[in-house]
């Protein structure tokens, strides 16, 4: 990358120096340089644009990029590609892949096939082997070659003991004690349900997958933390009750984190009326006193992170009939975007990009960042509030399951410097003088 200065950029960095101020940024060698007012650099580009606004690097900790062994859906560089696109300098991605990753050689492919991007791959490994939650994965082998957390993404495991073992187990490892992410819900109670459950599911005569599912796992979950330590991570919780689930065990001192996925702040299960299998995900859309709670969770600070949920699927998974459809959708271009509409004028932007900044950096026990001199230059640029329209020209994405196609929104991510690279969205390449 040539030197860059960043013009009249509004700098949203809580805890900065800079926090709040309008400043030229210059960029030099993968740094920031200097930071003030009418920056010159001989030889260096310029990016000037009304409503810049910059924050350090956003980091999302769920996406799925099906590599190895569904690469046609996406891959890693693909992935990555969807990531720049959307704001994210840090991506973490999920191991159920074919084969899962659950060794230290699953770990070392993906870091190989990230190597050279301006994004950087933080790789999840699964908790068990083959996620199947029978025998305990190689979780001191995977934390050495790079794994900074472990999920065996949407399955449950049934068994308490050994999920109390991964727990007490992973708080030892090098480096303290990495995220045990769990999507909680119940196998038994989610088995075959296509949505939420309630008035909406009644009146379409689909099965439901009730509140209490979500509920239930997670409060095992939070009993095991509190028996056997460690740091448990409850992703993309979609419930009031596991925002109430997550305060109370904050409030408890349990090192405990919580996410949510940006569509479950915007989109609700009257969405599913048409049948449409593009708002098909796990957990379920809810309803509005859900959506409502995880606002005010996210507002409050018992959400520590919003999220992508990036899952792509080809059209033979997902354009078919509801209940054979394949759950997900992708999220990385759109995460920040449906945030900022969900939540704008009623949760401050600090708040809102924190959640992509500092909350998920927490999670993963990674230092804290800021927009200074001499530090590295892992920014995000982005407008929160530019107003326009999503199409596919947005989406860099090789799968293009998403509902937002067409959505109206308000915010949009510019781009992103990071690992001495500037990468701009597809709509503002032409952007730089």
């Amino acid at each position: 990358m040539t030197d860059v200065i960043l013009r009249r950029a509004h700098v949203v960095d809580p805890g900065g120096p800079h926090h709040e101020e309008e400043a030229d940024i210059l960029l030099r060698n993968g740094n920031v340089e200097r930071v003030g007012k009418g920056l010159r650099a001989a030889g260096a580009a310029e990016l000037r644009m009304d409503g810049l606004h910059v924050s350090t690097g956003w980091v999302d900790l769920r996406a799925h990029f099906r590599d190895p062994g569904e690469e046609w859906k996406a891959g890693i560089a693909n992935g990555l590609d969807a990531a720049a696109a959307g704001g994210f300098t840090a991506v973490c991605a999920l191991p159920t892949t074919q084969p899962v990753t659950d060794g230290q050689a699953g770990v070392a492919h993906m870091l190989r096939r990230a190597q050279g991007h301006a994004v950087r791959l933080l790789p999840l490994g699964a908790i068990t082997q083959a996620a199947e939650g029978k025998r305990l994965a190689e979780l001191h082998d995977m934390r050495q070659a790079g794994a900074v957390g472990f999920t065996d993404d949407v399955r449950a495991i049934r068994d308490a003991r050994l999920m109390s073992i991964a727990l007490q187990y992973s708080a030892g490892l090098p480096g303290g004690a990495p995220p045990i992410m769990v999507l909680p819900m119940d196998p038994d109670l989610t088995a075959g349900g296509v949505m939420h459950e309630g008035p909406m599911s009644a009146r379409l005569g689909l099965r439901g997958i009730p509140a209490e599912a979500e509920a239930l796992q997670l409060a095992r979950d939070i009993a095991l933390l509190a028996y056997a330590g460690g740091h448990l991570h409850a992703a993309v919780i979609s419930t009031a009750q596991a925002v109430d689930l997550v305060r109370q065990a904050k409030a408890r001192k349990l090192r405990i984190t919580a996410s949510v996925a940006a569509h479950h702040l915007l989109l609700d299960d009257s969405c599913l009326r048409g049948f449409e299998s593009c708002y098909k995900v796990l957990p379920p859309l809810r309803d509005a006193s859900h959506i409502e709670a995880l606002r005010q969770g996210v507002k409050d600070g018992t959400i520590d992170a919003i999220v992508s949920d990036h899952r792509p699927e080809d059209r033979e998974h997902k354009v078919v009939e509801l209940g054979q459809a394949a759950f997900g959708i992708i999220g990385l271009e759109t995460a920040f975007a449906t945030a900022c509409t969900a939540l704008k004028g009623t949760v401050p932007l600090r708040r809102i990009v924190e959640r992509f900044t500092s909350g998920p950096r927490a999670v993963l026990g990674l230092p804290a960042a800021h927009i200074e001199a001499g530090a590295p230059a892992e920014i995000t640029l982005f407008d929160p509030d530019a107003a326009w329209t999503c199409t596919e020209a947005d989406l860099p994405s090789r799968s293009h399951n998403t509902p937002f196609i067409g959505q109206r929104f308000t915010g949009r991510p510019i781009g992103i410097v990071a690992r001495g690279q500037l990468r701009l969205a597809p709509a503002f390449e032409a952007a730089l003088a």
